[in-house]
């Protein structure tokens, strides 16, 4: 009975079909101020399919924005985007001066130390979404990441 219930467990997952097996490292997120509203999030996304990430939440704020910083002229300015795409097999940083993400009214201060759960949505060219939970460290005020591989 035992080997019986194993031998389907096991035939269930390899039947599950894969979506995008999203890998993340090295996420963090700045510490903020007291009564701060807005902090970066930041991290290194890598796909084994073409996906597009769509959507990210977090309970610690009231929405997130995924942005992208960019020269426009002579300025460097930050905007919203709807999507950041992750192609297969390579590695987007999401890290200052770039593609990051933001999150806004926050509902409390981010520590040194703290984790923070974020939630990744993404999508394939087929419209199917997956969540990826995270639980990402706050790091320092003055913290700055190591060069991106």
């Amino acid at each position: 009975m035992n080997r019986r219930l194993l031998a389907l467990a096991l035939a269930s997952l390899v039947s599950l079909p894969a979506l995008a097996q999203v890998s993340v490292s090295e996420p963090w997120i700045r510490a903020t101020v007291p009564r701060a509203k807005v902090a970066g999030a930041f991290m290194q996304l890598k796909s084994a399919k073409p996906v597009k990430l769509v959507e990210v939440k977090s309970p610690v704020a009231g929405r997130v924005e995924l942005h992208q910083m960019a020269m426009e002229g002579q300025t460097m300015r930050m905007r919203q985007v709807e999507s950041i795409d992750l192609p297969a097999g390579q590695v987007v940083n999401l890290a200052s001066g770039g593609y990051h993400l933001m999150l806004f009214d926050l509902k409390q201060q981010l520590k040194e130390g703290e984790q923070v759960p974020l939630t990744l949505t993404v999508v394939d060219a087929a419209g199917k979404r997956e969540n990826i939970a995270l639980s990402v460290p706050v790091k320092p005020l003055a913290y700055t990441a190591p060069p991106a591989h």
